[in-house]
């Protein structure tokens, strides 16, 4: 059948038309094919990496680094939490790199196993070490330790992700989980602490606690033990003064370092922290010290002094006493002042005006 010169040309623009939509549509369909399949790929071998770290952290060179985070397209299915280590700044306990790094690892094992493999797969630890990738400590920005990052799905250039303050160190990998679970909305779950001791630790210390028991009892019914010292009562009501005022049990539960690193230099230690929502170890016994000579001195007026029976050295103990403890006190406030910002004013009876 013969076409019409008339329609020869409308129906050859459409066959045109149809054959380049056609393929524009293949051609996308295979590009987001290539993309979700290189998508899978990538936390495919994320979940490999992991799994051949014992505590989950995968471990990255900045080759790695490139792979995973700076040669991929935004939004990742994935977030990445980074600890930035030094092997060569071990040795300076007052960084406590180490402690950390146990402690990160103990967020990245109890994650793993608090989650379902789709929660656990969204979210992976790694670390990165100064000697063998200093590129990408550059490319993150990172001249101070101790150092964590957290690279969410749709952040593009790392230096714009989200750094774990000083703070989120306090309480070691409690504090850490509330950061993580905080910006990432994911829940880590309460943290699986290795047993201090194992069965045969324990069995072998219970042995020996039944030997000591026998022969302390022993001492006990002749009354020859040092529980019958009264130096001994005597420092054991001064220690737990000091441990109750010192705020040592608030260290404990909360696992507050004695002290931090300065930010601005890494060389300079930080006792006190300014601010009412964190204390120092370093602080709480501070203040404590102070407590306790307060304590003892009045301690000593109250119950040493009143045996004196020379007037002139009464009066001379009194007045030292005195004057240490205006002094002990001022520092205190002084110190809350300073922490809180809130200050504390003497006022004068109304009567007196």
């Amino acid at each position: 059948m013969a076409i019409s010169p008339a329609l020869f040309l409308p129906l050859l623009l459409f066959t045109t038309f149809l054959s380049v939509y056609l393929h524009h549509s293949t051609a996308e369909s295979y590009s987001d094919s290539d993309s979700d399949s290189e998508t899978s790929d990538l936390v495919t071998e994320l979940l490999y990496l992991r799994s051949q770290s014992k505590s989950g952290v995968i471990h990255l060179n900045d080759h790695i680094v490139s792979r995973f985070l700076t040669s991929t397209k935004t939004p990742r299915p994935y977030s990445l939490v980074i600890f930035f280590d030094a092997k060569h700044l071990h040795s300076k306990t007052e960084l406590h790199l180490q402690d950390l790094y146990t402690e990160f690892s103990l967020l990245s094992s109890s994650f793993i196993s608090n989650n379902d493999a789709s929660s656990a797969s969204s979210l992976f630890f790694c670390d990165v070490e100064f000697k063998e990738s200093q590129n990408s400590f550059a490319l993150f920005g990172v001249n101070s330790l101790p150092h964590i990052r957290l690279v969410g799905p749709n952040v593009k250039n790392p230096k714009d992700s989200e750094q774990m303050d000083q703070g989120d160190f306090s309480r070691m990998a409690e504090s850490m989980a509330e950061f993580v679970e905080s910006r990432t909305k994911l829940t880590v779950g309460p943290i699986n602490r290795p047993p201090m001791l194992s069965t045969n630790q324990i069995a072998f210390l219970g042995v020996i606690l039944l030997i000591w028991a026998f022969f302390f009892i022993k001492k006990l019914l002749t009354k020859d033990t040092f529980l019958h010292d009264w130096k001994v009562w005597l420092l054991g009501a001064v220690f737990v003064y000091f441990f109750s005022v010192s705020g040592a049990m608030f260290n404990i539960i909360r696992k507050m370092p004695m002290f931090l690193v300065d930010r601005n230099d890494p060389n300079k230690l930080v006792f006190f922290y300014q601010g009412s929502g964190m204390q120092l170890g370093a602080e709480g016994f501070a203040v404590g010290f102070l407590y306790t000579i307060v304590g003892l001195l009045l301690g000593v007026v109250t119950h040493v002094l009143v045996r004196v029976k020379n007037r002139t050295a009464q009066r001379v103990v009194m007045g030292v006493s005195l004057v240490i403890s205006f002094w002990a006190v001022r520092k205190v406030v002084h110190l809350d002042n300073w922490k809180t910002g809130y200050g504390v004013h003497a006022f004068w009876p109304t009567s007196w005006s």
